[in-house]
């Protein structure tokens, strides 16, 4: 990713989180990453793109936080980042049907999804399955840290045990 279209995501992030996905415009997006509102639009047409590719980069970006991490380690990271994520607390105080929105993809997207999430954690589809279903419950109800990492030693565990 260019450096400039990793600022004008990193502006999106902070954008969204302090107002939200609906109050946000697509100039305090290029404010928020410190650029002519032109050069946002260079890059993305709509809001909604803007936080399409801010996902997928979210996305890269916890995949290569945890690919050489054992699976509880690799859970644990994924729950703690998705549980304080600040575009996603946001969203879930302020904008929680928004919020489900983003949580149901469709067939394609759960598929790369859990695709990536297998290839992470060393796992079949129906363990990348479970996982993933559990990091969802985490975005809406993230609970302690202490009981994220509890759980996520108990579901690597799990799936290790089924294997």
């Amino acid at each position: 990713m260019n450096r400039t279209r990793a600022e004008l995501l990193a502006g999106a992030a902070r954008a969204f989180a302090a107002e939200g996905l609906r109050r946000t415009t697509m100039q305090s997006v290029a404010a928020a990453a410190g650029v002519a509102k032109a050069t946002l639009y260079n890059y993305f047409r709509t809001k909604d793109e803007v936080a399409r590719a801010l996902l997928a980069a979210e996305l890269q970006r916890l995949t290569g936080l945890t690919a050489a991490l054992p699976p509880a380690e690799a859970l644990a990271a994924l729950a703690d980042e998705l549980g304080t994520h600040p575009v996603l607390r946001r969203l879930a105080g302020t904008e929680p049907d928004r919020l489900l929105g983003l949580l149901a993809p469709d067939a394609e997207a759960w598929a790369e999804l859990t695709g990536r999430l297998a290839a992470v954690l060393g796992t079949d589809d129906d363990g990348a399955q479970l996982a993933g279903r559990w990091l969802l419950g985490v975005v809406l109800q993230p609970g302690l840290t202490t009981q994220r990492r509890r759980q996520a030693a108990l579901l690597a565990q799990l799936l290790g045990s089924a294997g």
